[in-house]
């Protein structure tokens, strides 16, 4: 099973021509500057410390770090049901382009779960900047050395004994068990959490068996040698081969394919302003992120991370969307998540 998912002022506008000047208001009027004037909020519709947290405030610190802007910025988590609170506070910002939102796959996935009077369409597309993987991770106290060993186990015990731990109900981390569930055979007791970091303590602490965290929401107890990563959800393996653990690197590590489990998804990661806001406001963060994503800073944490590293803005980032955004809601309906009257 498939889970994959101007400025241009004219410098020449005044110059010489034919014995005269050649005046820049006889000309269409170029777009105009535009720049914020006051805090910017980047609204992270998850908990503190997930994947989304830690983008937000990577992002946040390398504004500063290189004064890429004038006014603060500073993150904001509005986790409340599901990350509805956060991504309802954005729609109902129309025309505010001091809200900058971190997106992820639940702007398609809790629409359709809880008929979330929401489309990303209603929002400004601004840009996505990487795509994020999902493992199956496992307590390193445990004997499971592969996802067919792990799964085995939990096909074999009574259902529901095994416990998958996830951020949200009905998102990808769900959608993901569900599709475990069909392919191998099994039946998980799905644990909700507020976020990635906690599904990660709860996993440490033996309260679940496994969790379906994105990398850096397990990195810290990969490395303490806490926890196990049994496969990637992927097509092709991660690319990052510095090591992490004492023998594994990320690209080590691998997919649940080759391993015998057919089960693929990754998720964008990428920003919005509200909609009513304009042409210039979006080209303005578009500028913004791509002036931190070329920092070494940048670099760094997304190879840390094992981020897939891709900049999309424009006509290609609303495609993705669009293509996206069919994947999730026919994954959704597949796995029964969508909402009934």
């Amino acid at each position: 099973m498939r889970l994959t998912m101007f400025k241009s002022f004219n410098k020449f506008c005044l110059r010489p021509l034919s014995g005269a000047l050649l005046l820049c208001a006889i000309a269409a009027p170029a777009l105009a500057d535009w720049e914020p004037t006051k805090t910017v909020e980047i609204i992270v519709p998850a908990g503190a410390g997930g994947a989304a947290d830690q983008m937000a405030r990577t992002i946040q610190g390398i504004v500063v770090k290189h004064q890429l802007m004038k006014q603060p910025m500073m993150v904001i988590n509005k986790s409340g049901s599901s990350g509805a609170e956060g991504i309802m506070d954005v729609k109902d910002a129309k025309g505010d382009p001091h809200k900058l939102m971190a997106a992820f796959s639940a702007i398609y996935t809790l629409p359709v779960a809880v008929n979330l009077p929401f489309n990303w369409r209603d929002l400004n597309p601004v840009a996505m900047i990487a795509l994020d993987e999902f493992l199956l991770w496992v307590n390193a106290e445990t004997p499971y050395k592969t996802p067919k060993e792990y799964l085995a186990a939990v096909k074999a015990a009574p259902p529901d004994t095994f416990k998958m731990g996830g951020t949200g109900s009905k998102r990808e981390d769900q959608i993901i068990t569900v599709a475990l569930d069909k392919v191998a055979g099994t039946k998980f007791t799905y644990i909700p959490y507020k976020s990635g970091a906690e599904a990660a303590t709860q996993l440490v602490g033996k309260h679940i068996e496994s969790n379906v965290n994105n990398p850096s929401e397990n990195i810290a107890q990969w490395r303490a040698g806490e926890v196990r990563a049994l496969c990637v959800f992927s097509a092709q393996h991660m690319v990052y081969k510095d090591k992490i653990t004492a023998d594994q690197s990320w690209a080590d590590i691998p997919t649940c394919k080759e391993s015998g489990v057919d089960v693929e998804y990754q998720m964008l990661r990428g920003f919005f302003i509200p909609g009513g806001t304009t042409k210039e406001q979006v080209a303005y963060y578009v500028d913004l992120l791509k002036k931190v994503t070329a920092t070494a800073d940048w670099k760094e944490y997304i190879s840390k991370q094992a981020l897939k590293d891709v900049f999309l803005t424009g006509p290609e980032f609303v495609k993705f969307l669009e293509k996206d955004e069919a994947f999730n809601t026919k994954l959704m309906n597949e796995a029964g998540f969508a909402h009934k009257e």
